[in-house]
């Protein structure tokens, strides 16, 4: 990572650009605020722009039959929403919400597609990344169907603590139950127990994680393989 960018530019993936890239890339990149469940993109609609998240983290979300959303991944300031964009897709049928709020930088669909070509860097990090992304996706489902509520929801409170960086967060017990596809009451009692044990603090509808080890020790396998994929694809300080 480039020492320049990476003391100045917030998302990883941009701060491992070369400067100059960087630089030409940045007058298509506009700032803009992400607002607890704003909705970046919709099912089957135009993708208008990509997002890098500086701070926050965004959830990628499946539409049911029955119009639920479940999550399926997500991403903070190590990453980008739109890849749809960058695989050349124009739509997707899913949601991209902010589950925490912070701000990002944002480019207009069709600048990407202009601009982020086979020349570039960013081109080959984002191919990375993806690979990264598909390997989180692909591991959640594999947890979604083979272990506890109890192990998924410290995965994912480790998975989010990780993407922004600090110990406290917002988060209603209701928001959780959808991100994880559960029952409400499923998610409280297992947030109570969490609680009880130390390892997480929750009030005003603020999470604060008090014992990360108690919940990487608690939270299954799923964790530690998809870190150390995104460690590997994107590098080492990426989830720090």
């Amino acid at each position: 990572m480039r020492e320049g960018l990476s003391n100045t530019v917030r998302n990883r993936l941009l701060a491992s650009l070369p400067i100059e890239e960087y630089e030409r890339l940045a007058f298509y990149l506009e700032p803009v605020p992400l607002e607890i469940k704003q909705e970046l993109y919709q099912p089957n609609e135009p993708i208008e722009f990509v997002y890098f998240p500086l701070e926050g983290v965004c959830s990628l979300l499946s539409l049911t039959a029955a119009g639920d959303l479940i999550e399926v991944g997500t991403v903070g300031y190590e990453g980008m929403v739109g890849l749809p964009v960058f695989l050349g897709a124009k739509q997707i049928p899913g949601v991209a919400m902010v589950q925490v709020l912070g701000n990002a930088l944002r480019m207009r669909a069709e600048a990407m597609r202009t601009h982020v070509t086979p020349d570039t860097v960013l081109y080959n990090v984002l191919h990375r990344y993806t690979q990264a992304l598909f390997n989180l996706i692909s591991q959640s489902v594999v947890c979604n169907g083979m272990h506890s509520i109890e192990q998924r929801c410290c995965r994912w409170l480790l998975l989010t603590q990780d993407r922004v960086g600090d110990n406290q967060f917002a988060l209603t017990h209701e928001f959780l139950s959808q991100m994880l596809g559960v029952r409400r009451a499923g998610v409280s009692e297992v947030a109570a127990k969490l609680q009880n044990a130390g390892f997480i603090s929750y009030r005003y509808g603020k999470i604060t994680i008090l014992d990360r080890e108690g919940l990487e020790a608690t939270s299954c396998e799923c964790y530690s393989l998809i870190k150390a994929e995104f460690e590997r694809l994107i590098g080492g300080n990426t989830m720090m």
